[in-house]
């Protein structure tokens, strides 16, 4: 990926260049998409030099060089699979938003444009004309980290309010850098849900979306000056533990007393990707008898067992096998074949296979990204609770 200048530069650049863009003539459309999915992106920029569009349809997020006519650069890419993808504007060098496309998605400090491309899979994407479930933002208590109170989002399916019925739970987790918004605003989590749901492919269930870092209480991943001395030292990082003992005993806890729930392991799944993958299988190696339904997204690093940080597979071994026991109904992996974590997925499948570790695998043709994530949860979800 490229190296996108910190998202508030790209928001003033935006403001200015959309400015501009009110003055400019309202027949340049960007992006524009083509009946065979194909997409022209445009910009009016007459004293560039040179003008790229950079999108997660590209391997690498590879650029498209944009040709000038006049003083309108435009490509065309495609045609492109249906889905959704990111993207910038980069202009002599420098990356920005396009003015002509008030669609935006937000991932930890990356703010970037966001292209939907009709099809299949924009059909379990997009905003459908389906009952939609409720998402609210939920402030709870987290004395595992040592917060006064941090942030998560619950969806609860579309009846909720007017039932007396109880549903199952599903836990959802980013990746690093990342936080509560992000499987929001760009994993499009819920509408990925409302559609499954109104098509019968998935039961009713209540979402959990936390924010995985333990030294924010809420997005964006700013710490107000008041939090500064009140996380106890070292359990910010990735490997200390700290969220995944704060989910067990904080959040979990406070969904099972303040939401209708199924509170048992037959009705609560857990799933992640990247860094949230590493702490699904922390929680479930360690809590072997709290979730039916597992799923680990691109990731395949083994955790840490010795208190001086060390790996011991002995200690990871006993763990699957007090997990085994518990016989989880779905353990599920998946991993894009371009993924940089590939190789380590290829050594947790090794382990496990050693053992008789029961798992399912699914492999696709992609990268460690969006378009992966968001196609896992709309084929991770279908298999919970049935």
């Amino acid at each position: 990926m490229l190296n996108v200048k910190p998202f508030y530069w790209l928001l003033l650049m935006g403001v200015s260049f959309i400015a501009q863009a009110q003055r400019r003539p309202s027949n340049i459309i960007s992006p524009e998409v083509l009946s065979d999915n194909s997409v022209i992106f445009r910009l009016k920029a007459p004293n560039a030099k040179s003008v790229q569009v950079a999108g997660t349809w590209s391997r690498g997020y590879k650029p498209d060089e944009m040709m000038k006519k006049d003083s309108i650069f435009e490509v065309k890419v495609g045609p492109l699979p249906s889905d959704m993808y990111e993207y910038d504007i980069v202009v002599d060098g420098i990356p920005m938003l396009d003015p002509l496309n008030t669609m935006v998605t937000r991932d930890g400090a990356w703010i970037q444009n966001r292209l939907m491309v009709p099809g299949a899979m924009a059909d379990i994407i997009d905003v459908k004309e389906v009952p939609h479930g409720d998402l609210k933002s939920v402030w709870y208590d987290s004395p595992a980290i040592g917060t006064q109170q941090r942030r998560m989002f619950v969806y609860t399916p579309p009846g909720y309010a007017q039932s007396s019925q109880k549903y199952p739970v599903l836990y959802l987790l980013h990746g690093g850098g990342g936080d509560e918004e992000v499987w929001l605003s760009r994993g499009r989590a819920n509408y990925i849900i409302d559609n499954l749901i109104a098509t019968g492919k998935a039961k009713p269930m209540i979402v959990v979306i936390t924010n995985g870092n333990t030294q924010t209480p809420a997005a964006p991943l700013d710490r107000p000056a008041a939090m500064q001395n009140k996380i106890p030292a070292g359990i910010g990082s990735m490997a200390s533990g700290g969220f995944e003992k704060s989910l067990v005993n904080d959040v979990i806890p406070y969904i099972e007393k303040n939401y209708r729930v199924i509170a048992n392991a037959d009705h609560r799944a857990i799933t992640g990707f990247s860094m949230g993958g590493f702490q699904t299988q922390n929680i479930t190696n360690n809590n072997p008898t709290l979730f039916k339904y597992i799923g680990v997204m691109s990731m395949g690093l083994f955790s840490t067992f010795r208190n001086d940080g060390s790996y011991s597979k002995e200690a990871h071994i006993k763990q699957l096998k007090e997990l085994q026991k518990n016989n989880p109904k779905v353990y599920w992996i998946a991993m894009g074949k371009d993924d940089f974590l590939y190789k380590s997925v290829t050594e947790l499948r090794k382990l496990y296979d050693e053992i008789g570790f029961k798992y399912t695998y699914r492999e696709n043709e992609g990268n460690h990204d969006w378009n992966a994530w968001r196609l896992y949860l709309s084929e991770y979800a279908p298999l919970l609770f049935k």
